[in-house]
């Protein structure tokens, strides 16, 4: 007779050694749990769609980069480096630095916009999350285009922003933000910001809160605990939201048109200008390479330093 644990856990008896052995059932699959290999076949033909446009399109550009063109502007495949060695010229240099520059500006603004903003819906939110996400989220359901230009016109000369500058005496009739470096970091803070926020947002849900109340407890001020407990235990996120926000924002060309001058022009401008105005498709194309080898190595190093954090997670 089966013996009975205090907890109620019923023991089986001591196996006979003499007795047969009888091997245990073997255990079925439920007839309605989906076969992993049915996964791999439905992400398939996406994976392949996917990978064989990028593939494609950057055998072309780079193919493109190394040709020529006509008398008539139109591109010829070939074997030249000139478009390469042109990349080296000081105006090109220092457009490029320009992007990163911005980048950089606007993935750290973003970050100290974000960072608030995400920590108040996770922690603070309560029933109201959702509706505060929807709020931030589907106003950028609107076209890209669309807003910038309405951006463009909040921060115009007699737009709202510096009409209340000038009236509360934090800005004079000379100031401008529309056709500066402001102006344009302004525009990518704008686009770009919603993000940093969800990822951020996402990382906060599933942080452990009782770190928070550890923190305070170890007399933590709010600032202490902030640094010391909340950012280092949210660092995914903000990787994440920094790779999303710098990616497209090295890339636009739309904010440096609308709200930045000719002197403001970044790499993205360059390749429209090659390619669209200036019909020069080998340089354009030059120029669209360099790009995604600056993009690559961001995406590279965003990798490693993730590969690297689940490997000390999972000690």
């Amino acid at each position: 007779m089966a013996r009975t644990q205090q907890t109620g856990t019923e023991i089986p008896p001591p196996r006979d050694p003499a007795a047969p052995h009888t091997p245990p059932p073997a255990r079925t699959r439920p007839r309605n749990r989906p076969q992993p290999r049915l996964w791999t076949w439905l992400l398939l033909p996406g994976t392949l769609w996917m990978t064989g446009f990028l593939v494609a399109s950057l055998l072309l550009v780079a193919t493109l980069a190394l040709g020529t063109t006509d008398p008539l502007g139109n591109p010829r495949f070939g074997l030249n480096f000139a478009n390469l060695t042109a990349l080296a010229d000081p105006a090109y240099r220092t457009v490029l630095l320009r992007s990163l520059g911005y980048a950089l500006i606007t993935c750290l603004i973003s970050l100290a916009v974000a960072y608030p903003v995400a920590y108040a819906i996770a922690l603070r939110g309560g029933r109201f999350k959702n509706l505060l996400i929807a709020a931030i989220v589907v106003p950028f359901f609107a076209n890209y285009l669309v807003r910038m230009y309405g951006w463009s016109v909040v921060l115009s000369d007699d737009g709202p922003l510096l009409r209340t500058l000038r009236a509360i005496g934090l800005a004079d009739d000379g100031t401008q933000i529309l056709q500066t470096g402001v102006g344009v970091i302004a525009g990518l803070v704008y686009g770009f910001v919603v993000f940093m926020i969800i990822p951020l947002y996402a990382a906060m849900e599933r942080m452990d809160t009782s770190l928070i109340e550890a923190g305070r407890d170890l007399y933590g001020g709010p600032l202490r605990t902030f640094l010391f407990v909340t950012v280092p235990a949210t660092r995914q996120g903000a990787a994440a939201g920094c790779v999303l926000v710098f990616l497209p924002a090295m890339g636009d060309f739309v904010s440096a048109q609308l709200m930045g001058g000719p002197d403001q022009i970044m790499i993205g401008n360059l390749i429209q200008d090659k390619f669209f105005q200036g019909q020069n498709w080998p340089l354009g194309s030059a120029l669209t390479m360099l790009l995604m080898a600056v993009l690559f190595l961001g995406m590279l190093g965003y990798l490693r330093r993730t590969r690297k954090d689940e490997a000390e997670a999972t000690r």
